[in-house]
């Protein structure tokens, strides 16, 4: 059973400045709760108790939204506002929250590198966190990861199915289908241009890694922007053991632009039983005029 999770969590966030010159692009409400809370539950729900949190510089409200504010608690116990004290109390407990500095940003791979020591040789979960995964069979994306994993030996990358023309944005997977949803990687390739695309399946920001994931970490050389590039490591791993890929029940909630924030706001407000009748209203009445 897999445990442990490390969510990376160390960006600038430079495409939301300049709100995010103080503040981490993870701890962007999507209505009334932090994009990183979002998550964490995700990884909670899919079993994982132990999670390493890799942060950089100005992400201190990070660490303090997941530790105990006293004051906090009992201003909400003394008002007699108990659901709020509930919500801010569960925030702390969820699981078992472990940080560890980045020191500079060197790419994606780097930033699971300094997991190694807290990992040790156990499997692992990796995910992205400036990316909600929205489960549509209730199973959450991290646990079909998971379940994926166990069935088929090997560590296992999330996919999801893009528009054609827009592959050139993502990495996607060269490779053969297996059984339903689940494909034997032979290769990544990244942003390929629509007519020379492998498949329409595109990384979707959640994965699960056997260990050795870091030895592999250490052995790749510097690629774009002179970075340690996970996608790299993970072309090697391929070449040399079984790895796969699994097609998600979901749908991917990309919070690293503006629009796509915008549009996830949206969406999950109007899922929220105090908002989402008179927000539709109002999106209605927007749009007529």
């Amino acid at each position: 059973m897999i445990r442990k999770a490390v969510i990376p969590a160390a960006g600038f966030g430079t495409r939301f400045l300049p709100a995010t010159k103080a503040q981490p692009k993870e701890m962007l409400p999507i209505v009334d709760t932090p994009t990183i809370q979002l998550v964490v539950e995700e990884a909670v729900e899919s079993g994982i108790t132990d999670i390493l949190m890799v942060i950089g510089k100005s992400k201190r409200a990070i660490e303090e939204h997941f530790d105990r504010n006293f004051e906090l608690e009992r201003e909400l116990a003394e008002k007699g506002k108990t659901e709020l004290l509930d919500s801010v109390q569960r925030v702390s407990n969820m699981a078992n929250i472990h940080f560890i500095w980045q020191k500079e940003l060197n790419g994606l791979g780097d930033a699971v590198s300094y997991a190694r020591n807290h990992i040790g040789n156990e499997p692992f979960a990796l995910l992205l966190g400036d990316t909600i995964l929205e489960s549509h069979s209730g199973v959450p994306v991290t646990r079909q990861l998971m379940d994926a994993s166990r069935k088929h030996g090997g560590s296992v990358v999330a996919l999801e199915e893009v528009p054609m023309e827009k592959v050139n944005r993502y990495g996607v997977l060269d490779g053969e289908v297996l059984d339903d949803g689940v494909y034997r990687v032979k290769d990544f390739i990244e942003k390929p241009e629509p007519d020379e695309a492998p498949s329409n399946l595109a990384f979707a920001g959640r994965y699960v890694f056997m260990p050795d994931i870091f030895d592999f970490l250490i052995q790749t050389a510097r690629g774009k922007n002179n970075e340690i590039q996970l996608t790299d490591a993970m072309r090697s791993m391929a070449r040399s053991r079984p790895m796969f890929g699994t097609r998600i029940d979901g749908k991917r909630h990309d919070i690293g632009n503006k629009l796509d924030f915008i549009k996830t706001n949206i969406h999950y407000a109007l899922k929220h039983p105090e908002m989402k009748d008179e927000l539709a209203r109002y999106l209605d009445q927007l749009v007529n005029k």
